[in-house]
């Protein structure tokens, strides 16, 4: 007896207008996309409490850590670092680790030279710094063995590196590569978002709020909103009594105390 093969149906998304279904008028009209409620005026609103970009990470944030005068290469891997060293570290310690780090000469050589022991006396006292001189000379040697000395320009090669995750590795391209590829999402922006109710349903991890914003903000707002909310985290909507009574989106906050 003959055997059926089954094909494996191939689904493919046509432009509107293309393919047979729009051009009997058959297609099915496309469900509208889920947006959060009042989420352009509530980002309005933290715009103008941002305004005048004196938070921490407006003064003291890792795109503020490294030395414009350096080569691009050496720049980059400054950027990296920083960000590794921002790992659960407020911004004025991490700016002042990387100070004394670049007064000792912060290139992939001079940290490959440097004794574990240097290291993390240098970097004493950012969150876990005894792991993060493991990752930080780990992950040196792969840039200079597998990389020239260089970082790696896409997100999926970021993340293999010894301590280096999703919101560091977006944050890279987007200040080392000028490259907008993601939404950095750090612990402000996934208490800020949910608390707005900017995900479809709560999210429990900063790599699921990610997934759930990129599903529905606008692509051109992806570079912006992270110093937006880390700031506005840091002054206004704080992890622990937020200063409801001084912020703007009070009305149409969901997770706004009102007195």
């Amino acid at each position: 007896p003959r055997r059926s093969r089954r094909r494996k149906s191939v689904a493919i998304a046509y432009e509107p207008g293309q393919g047979d279904g729009a051009e009997q008028g058959t297609s099915e009209p496309q469900r509208p996309r889920w947006e959060p409620r009042d989420w352009r005026q509530q980002l309005e609103r933290i715009r103008e409490m941002r305004r005048n970009r004196d938070a921490p990470v407006d003064e003291m944030g890792v795109d503020k850590c490294y030395d414009t005068s350096a080569p691009p290469q050496v720049m980059r891997y400054q950027v990296l670092l920083s960000l590794m060293l921002s790992s659960q570290t407020k911004d004025q310690v991490t700016s002042a680790a990387m100070l004394r780090l670049r007064q000792h000469g912060l290139t992939v050589d001079g940290i490959l030279q440097m004794d574990d022991a240097t290291l993390g006396q240098i970097i004493y006292p950012v969150g876990f710094w005894r792991n993060k001189v493991k990752y930080i000379k780990q992950t040196t040697a792969i840039l200079k063995q597998k990389y020239g000395g260089d970082i790696p320009r896409t997100v999926e090669e970021l993340v293999q590196l010894p301590g280096v995750g999703p919101k560091m590795a977006h944050l890279a391209m987007n200040i080392a590569w000028d490259s907008v590829c993601g939404i950095a999402v750090d612990t402000h922006v996934h208490r800020i978002t949910n608390r707005l109710k900017w995900v479809k349903k709560e999210t429990r991890h900063p790599e699921e709020t990610r997934v759930a914003l990129e599903e529905w903000l606008p692509r051109d707002l992806w570079r912006e909103i992270n110093w937006l909310l880390v700031g506005f985290g840091q002054q206004t909507c704080l992890p622990v009594n937020p200063r409801c009574n001084e912020c703007l989106n009070q009305d149409i906050c969901p997770a706004a105390k009102r007195c």
